[in-house]
């Protein structure tokens, strides 16, 4: 075969691997950096004709970042309608019409790219957790000294003594911040939630009147609920304290006032999305939104929205715990979120939970039983002195016997010693020697009508998790005051039935 005619197969073969090749190329001038051809992938991934392909530079395909990138590292290039895509370049040189060139291979990794942020973020975020989680449970355990002792205090002060007031604040800061507590708790693990079926569109609507007075008058409300919305399995204040938390952040995204959009609508996830999003099962969704037309925010702003305790707000104004919070609770409740947002455009955040299809739940009307003194005897263990004064002081004040002690092992000698009826154990879950849930285990072998109360600064959820508890014992969790106190004492002492032991 002559050598020309070896030549043009050759080109020819080059030709129709090239054309038909699934993967987008280019051939590139290496001195002039130019594009001189392109494939019919790359006509697809970039949105621009052959024709405008040859003779383009390779700087009208390239995002410039800052700090240029290392050689071999992925590129950011700009398609025909402006979306920016991260691509891996392979180079390979060759000859084209003549004359040396380059043969780049390029490969879209841009769901690759989101993949990996999502779950350094959800590795970084559960690092986080972890150290909020601690935290919150030392806070719990003060919270419960402050608030306790606050109300033990008003219930002593008449209304006029000028005390009562200086009592007032000091409880409604413990308020606030077991509130803040709490948000670190959901954040940071999986929380003890009620689900229910929920309507998100009578949810939406009964919370209204208190979303006009929370934004101000230079905000309008919109709502856009979609009458035949789907129903949701979800805990209700929860879902509320999603709601709020989007609704202030759209309010402090307008300070000259705009206009907040809560819509609801039912949604189909497909397989396309549940491919770029970690953890999202594809099917029907039910969707919360809440817009705003404030200021926006730039992408990097929008890359660390979920991070604890970041906030663009001014000093005082923000704890950033609100999104964080957010992103906790739709995570728990088997949804997803994303953000929309432009600078100088404005904001929307789109929440998304399973849609059922079944009706939803009635709303029981149930009068708050009075709380009721006793004259049981209990035997109280805690490490935590102060926590431990509280609740004795509390259960004395109603009328209970109480014997208390910081050591479990103490607690066994108090029982084996102790010769008439101790009708109730409250004890910590956590504590050094041996854990409440042992302690409990022993006692209740040699006394088999004694109930148990567990207490703790972790929630029940959190505890039931880790093992260290079983579903279905009594509990408490700290912060709580002496109300809640006494009228869990006097739930559990007049519970029908077997105690659960603490291992069952």
């Amino acid at each position: 075969m002559p050598a020309k005619q070896l030549l043009q197969d050759k080109d020819r073969k080059f030709q129709m691997l090239f054309e038909d090749h699934p993967q987008a190329m280019w051939v590139v001038d290496p001195k002039e950096n130019r594009i001189l051809e392109a494939n019919a992938a790359a006509e697809a991934l970039y949105g621009h004709t052959r024709e405008q392909f040859r003779g383009m530079s390779l700087d009208a395909v390239l995002v410039s970042e800052e700090g240029g990138t290392p050689s071999g590292s992925p590129r950011r290039h700009r398609t025909s309608s402006g979306r920016i895509i991260d691509v891996e370049m392979g180079r390979h040189d060759i000859e084209f019409g003549g004359h040396p060139a380059e043969l780049v291979v390029l490969l879209d990794i841009t769901g690759r790219r989101l993949l990996e942020d999502q779950l350094r973020q959800a590795q970084k975020m559960e690092a986080v957790g972890m150290l909020a989680g601690g935290v919150a449970h030392d806070f719990n355990n003060l919270l419960t000294i402050i608030s306790g002792y606050s109300q033990l205090i008003l219930n002593a002060l008449p209304a006029g003594d000028p005390n009562h007031y200086s009592a007032e604040q000091i409880l409604k800061a413990g308020e606030r911040a077991a509130t803040l507590t709490r948000q670190l708790l959901t954040y940071s693990r999986p929380q003890g939630v009620q689900p229910r079926v929920l309507d998100l569109n009578k949810l939406v609507t009964s919370l209204s009147t208190l979303l006009r007075r929370l934004i101000g008058e230079d905000v309008d409300l919109q709502l856009a609920l979609r009458p035949d919305l789907g129903r949701v399995s979800a805990d209700p204040g929860q879902i509320e304290q999603v709601l709020m938390n989007l609704v202030v952040n759209a309010r402090d995204a307008m300070p000259k006032g705009g206009t907040l959009t809560i819509e609801t609508a039912n949604v189909e996830l497909d397989e396309s999305y549940a491919g770029r999003h970690l953890a999202v099962k594809p099917g029907p969704y039910v969707q919360l939104a809440v817009s705003d037309n404030g200021g926006g925010m730039d992408e990097a702003t929008q890359a660390r929205l979920f991070e604890p305790f970041f906030t663009t707000k001014t000093s005082g104004r923000g704890t950033g715990l609100g999104l964080s919070t957010v992103f906790g609770i739709v995570k728990q409740s088997g949804g997803n979120l994303d953000v929309y947002s432009v600078p100088d455009r404005g904001t929307s955040v789109k929440v998304y939970l399973p849609r059922l299809d079944q009706p939803a739940a009635v709303e029981a009307e149930s009068a708050r039983r009075k709380v009721a003194k006793g004259s049981e005897t209990v035997l109280l263990v805690e490490d935590e002195e102060m926590v431990r004064s509280l609740v004795r002081e509390s259960l004395v004040r109603a009328g209970y016997r109480v014997m208390d002690t910081s050591d479990p092992l103490e607690a066994r000698r108090l029982s084996e010693n102790y010769r008439g009826t101790i009708h109730l154990l409250i004890t910590d879950v956590v504590m050094p020697k041996v854990s409440g849930r042992e302690l409990a285990g022993e006692l209740q072998a040699a006394r088999q009508g004694m109930k148990v109360l567990y207490m703790s600064g972790y929630t029940d959820n959190g505890i039931v998790n880790a093992g260290i508890l079983c579903k279905g014992v009594a509990f408490l969790q700290k912060p709580f005051t002496p109300a809640a106190l006494t009228e869990k004492v006097r739930e559990v002492l007049e519970s029908a039935g077997r105690t659960h032991h603490a291992g069952e």
